[in-house]
């Protein structure tokens, strides 16, 4: 130690405080409440921890901000356990935490409660925004811890009722530090892999401390955020937790869960035989109803009309074609009557037969004459009997 008559620089002043103060107050453990919570950043935590008679600066280096199991608010009673440090800069003294947890379950609840209201009025629980559950699923995602019984019960349950569901699994923490950014992390991976029909989210029983991370605020977005249906199971009947209020369905169990997404086969199987009961059934009432419906046209004057017309049609046919026919016949014959009759009177101009009867033409220079007066002396003639001609010359 300096004499006391040596003058210390401030920051010889500091050093000299910081190395008694740390040395002095080294894992500590204390209680109080969050005040002036300021999230940096960086990712670190600044705020104030007060009680009714003093105030104390407190800091929560990211690296230990992920090892919390609940989300720090003002207000909040916690228990902290660190070392005092001295920051010389600005030569005040404060805690530098290493483990923070909400002092007893009212502190949880009252987290839970400031969530829940927070959500609430950004509309995240409305009916409206939350998507339906598809009937038929075929392939399911479960976001879960793999050694948990959650899992176990929910394989059982799917087995038994629809084996043929694929399902595919999430392996994550459900409990301690660092399960919230888990299964948010599980639950965008999900989403990635779009090929998940529907998604379970959730765990078995324990305590609200067990089931804390299901009440984590980067969880609830997550699930708000998903493209996939998320069914939220966590814990018991009696438990609820901030991912149930933000899920497309809450399940009482994780059992359940299975029940509500994966139909029973047994059910399905009694329903198509129902139906094919049901369609055997009308087929035939409708093959019944028109087989008689045929025999009736069948045997219908209007079905069969057709068939007399087409008879009456070829009837009257054959009755044109022998009035076509006698038609015909007459009318040929009446045509060789006056032929025959033309011929003869055609005969009975032949020349040749007036010739017979002792007429004859005469002819002067091929001209048959006709009058005496074209006559003269001398004149050659040919005289054309029926038999041959002769010459001669008029006199």
């Amino acid at each position: 130690m300096k004499q006391p008559d040596y003058v210390f620089t401030i920051s010889e002043l500091t050093r000299q405080i910081k190395l008694s103060l740390e040395s002095a107050f080294s894992r500590v453990t204390a209680m109080g409440e969050i005040s002036n919570l300021n999230r940096h950043s960086s990712g670190h935590m600044y705020f104030t921890l007060k009680d009714e008679g003093a105030a104390l600066s407190a800091v929560l280096w990211r690296g230990r901000v992920g090892s919390l199991s609940f989300t720090p608010e003002d207000g909040m009673k916690v228990v902290v356990r660190g070392d005092i440090t001295v920051y010389p800069p600005r030569g005040n003294y404060q805690i530098d935490i290493q483990m923070m947890q909400p002092l007893g379950i009212g502190e949880l609840q009252l987290a839970f409660e400031r969530l829940k209201q927070r959500l609430m009025a950004e509309g995240l629980f409305d009916e409206a925004r939350k998507k339906p559950i598809p009937r038929y699923p075929s392939r399911i995602g479960i976001v879960t811890s793999p050694t948990g019984a959650a899992l176990q019960d929910i394989i059982n349950v799917v087995s038994r009722r629809f084996p043929a569901v694929e399902l595919v699994i999430a392996p994550v923490r459900v409990q301690g530090a660092g399960a919230a950014e888990e299964i948010a992390n599980a639950i965008v991976m999900m989403n990635q892999f779009q090929n998940v029909d529907v998604m379970i989210v959730g765990r078995g029983g324990g305590s609200l401390e067990d089931l804390w991370p299901f009440n984590e605020e980067i969880v609830a977005r997550a699930i708000v955020a998903s493209q996939i249906p998320v069914v939220s199971a966590v814990g018991h009947e009696v438990d609820f937790s901030i991912s149930d209020f933000v899920a497309d369905l809450r399940a009482p169990t994780p059992s359940a869960a299975a029940e509500l997404v994966v139909p029973d086969r047994r059910t399905i199987l009694d329903t198509l035989r129902n139906y094919r009961y049901t369609i055997e059934d009308g087929v035939r009432s409708i093959i019944g109803n028109l087989r008689e419906r045929i025999t009736q046209l069948v045997g219908s004057y209007a079905f069969n009309r057709p068939v007399d017309v087409l008879r009456q049609y070829t009837q009257r046919h054959d009755e044109l074609e022998r009035r076509l026919h006698t038609t015909f016949l007459h009318s040929y014959r009446l045509t060789q009557q006056r032929v025959q009759a033309l011929y003869q009177r055609m005969g009975a101009l032949n020349p040749d037969l007036v010739l017979k009867r002792g007429y004859a033409l005469v002819y002067k220079k091929d001209a048959i004459v006709k009058s005496r007066l074209e006559l003269r002396r001398d004149d050659p003639l040919t005289i054309q009997f029926h038999d041959g001609k002769v010459r001669s010359r008029v006199e």
